[in-house]
C-alpha cells in the first residue's frame, strides 16, 4: 500500500480550520478524531477500489550490449490479467548511471489487455547495468492511496567502450593499403617480406635487382617487398591507481581503451596477431588467440567491466604475464601514466629488455590543463601553480628519457590525440620493416 500527496491535503482541510478556530474541549478533539478516522476510511476505500498490481505479467525487452553514450531502447510490457482496469505508475529500477528518465511512466491498462512502456536509457558508465525489478503502483479512484507490487524481472545490459577513435581508422587503413602494396607504393626495410617480381624502371633501388630472374628473363627484374604479416602486437593497459585520474571528460584508462581499439583494428587488418592484457595486481582482462572480425567484439566485451583500482601496479607481474602470451618477435604497447620519477621506479625497474626483434612503446595520457597552468603569470597564486606545472612536466620528461635509455619509446598526448599517434607509430614501424 502507498499514499499520495492528496492525503495530507485532505487531512489539512479538516484539521487546519479546527486549529484556527481554537481547538479546545472534548468536542474539539472529538471532531478532530472523527475527521482523521474519516480520512483513514477514505484511504481504505481507495485501496480496496484499486486494481491489484500483482495480477500483472511483466516482461522486458533489453538489448544485451550497447556502447557508452548511445541511446538504449528498453521497453517493459505489462499484461493485465485481472478483472479491473489498472491505473498504473511504472518504475523500472535502473541505477543512476544508466541514465533512465526521472519521470515515472503512467498508463491505463484495461482488463485482459497489454501495454508497453518505452524507457530510453543513455548509459554514463561502462560495465554491467542491472535492473532487478519493476515496481507497479495501482492508484484508487480518489487518488489518495493505492496498492503496489514488486515484479522481479531482471534486465541487464553490458555497456561497451564508446570507440570514438573509430573516426581515425579510414585514413590509417588507406596508409596501410599503401604499405601493403595495394597501390603503386612499395617499401623495403629490414624484416620485410618478398612480394613479387617486376621489370626494373629508372629510379628503382638497384639493391632489389634479382640477378637470377634477370638472367632467365633476359631483362632486368626487380624484387618488390611488402611489410611482414603474422607479427604479434601485445597491448598492456595499466588499471592501477594512476589510471583512475580524470583527464578531460573521462579517466586515463578510458583513453587507453580508445587507443587499444584503434590499434587493434589497424593491426588486425594488417594481418598481425593482437593480444590484450589489463593488469594492476592481477589480470583484470585478457584476450589472446582471437583473429579477424571477432577481435574487436572480444576486446570490447572484455574491457567493458574493468575500471581502475586504487592500488599500485605490480609491473614485474605484468611483464611476466606478457611472456605467457607470446615469445615471438612483437610490438609491446604499454598504456600507462608514468609522469613522476618516484612512482615510476617500479615500472622502470621491471622494464623488459628491448631488442631488434621486439619494440616497446609506452603511451601516456597527458592533461592539457597542466601546460596551460605553466603559462599563467597573472598573480602570485598563478606563479606558484605555474611552477608546480613546470615541475610536473619536467618530471614526465625525465621518465620519458629513462624509458628511451632502457630501449623503449615514449609517446605522450591528450586523450583525443593519443590513439592516432600510437596508430601512426605502428604504421611507421611497419614501413621501416621493424615490425
Amino acid at each position: 500500500m502507498f499514499v499520495t500527496g492528496r492525503l495530507p491535503i485532505a487531512v489539512g482541510i479538516g484539521v487546519v480550520p479546527l486549529v484556527l478556530a481554537g481547538l479546545s474541549g472534548f468536542s474539539g478533539y472529538a471532531a478532530l478524531g472523527i475527521w482523521v478516522l474519516l480520512c483513514a476510511a477514505l484511504v481504505l476505500i481507495d485501496v480496496l477500489l484499486a486494481a491489484s498490481p500483482a495480477r500483472v505479467v511483466v516482461t522486458r525487452r533489453v538489448p544485451a550490449r550497447s556502447r557508452l553514450g548511445e541511446p538504449v531502447p528498453v521497453s517493459v510490457a505489462l499484461h493485465n490479467i485481472g478483472s479491473r482496469t489498472l491505473d498504473a505508475v511504472i518504475r523500472d529500477a535502473w541505477q543512476p548511471t544508466a541514465g533512465a528518465p526521472a519521470a515515472r511512466q503512467r498508463l491505463s491498462i484495461p482488463a485482459g489487455e497489454r501495454r508497453r512502456v518505452d524507457i530510453p536509457l543513455i548509459p554514463r558508465r561502462r560495465g554491467e547495468l542491472v535492473s532487478e525489478f519493476v515496481m507497479v503502483r495501482s492508484r484508487g479512484h480518489l487518488g489518495i492511496a493505492g496498492r503496489q507490487a514488486r515484479h522481479r524481472v531482471r534486465g541487464a545490459i553490458r555497456v561497451l567502450p564508446a570507440f570514438s577513435s573509430r573516426k581515425h581508422l579510414p585514413s590509417r587503413l588507406a596508409r596501410l593499403r599503401e604499405l601493403d602494396g595495394n597501390t603503386s607504393i612499395q617499401v623495403r626495410g629490414q624484416g620485410t617480406e618478398f612480394d613479387s617480381l617486376r621489370e626494373y624502371v629508372r629510379g628503382d633501388d638497384v639493391r632489389s635487382i634479382d640477378w637470377r630472374a634477370t638472367a632467365r628473363a633476359g631483362t632486368t627484374m626487380l624484387r618488390t617487398w611488402r611489410p611482414e604479416r603474422d607479427r604479434h602486437v601485445v597491448i598492456i593497459i595499466d588499471t592501477g591507481r594512476t589510471a583512475a585520474a580524470r583527464v578531460g571528460d573521462g579517466t586515463r584508462v578510458d583513453a587507453a581503451l580508445e587507443a587499444t581499439l584503434l590499434l587493434a583494428a589497424l593491426a588486425s587488418r594488417a594481418g598481425d596477431h593482437v593480444h590484450l592484457l589489463m593488469y594492476d595486481r592481477v589480470v583484470r582482462a585478457r584476450v589472446t588467440g582471437v583473429e579477424g572480425a571477432a577481435l574487436l567484439p572480444a576486446l570490447t566485451d572484455a574491457m567493458a567491466p574493468v575500471h581502475a583500482r586504487l592500488v599500485d601496479t605490480d609491473w614485474t607481474g605484468a611483464f611476466a604475464a606478457v611472456r605467457t602470451l607470446t615469445t615471438r618477435p612483437s610490438l609491446i604497447v604499454v598504456l600507462t601514466a608514468q609522469d613522476a620519477a618516484e612512482s615510476a621506479r617500479g615500472f622502470l625497474g621491471a622494464f623488459p629488455d628491448a631488442s631488434r626483434a621486439t619494440s616497446i612503446l609506452v603511451g601516456s595520457v597527458t592533461d592539457d590543463g597542466v601546460a596551460a597552468l605553466a603559462e599563467q603569470r597573472g598573480s602570485r597564486e598563478d606563479i606558484y601553480l605555474a611552477a608546480a606545472a613546470e615541475r610536473t612536466m619536467r618530471d614526465a620528461e625525465n621518465v620519458a628519457d629513462a624509458i628511451r635509455r632502457a630501449g623503449g619509446e615514449a609517446l605522450a598526448a591528450d586523450p583525443e590525440a593519443l590513439p592516432p599517434r600510437i596508430a601512426d607509430r605502428y604504421l611507421e614501424l611497419k614501413a621501416a620493416g621493424r615490425l
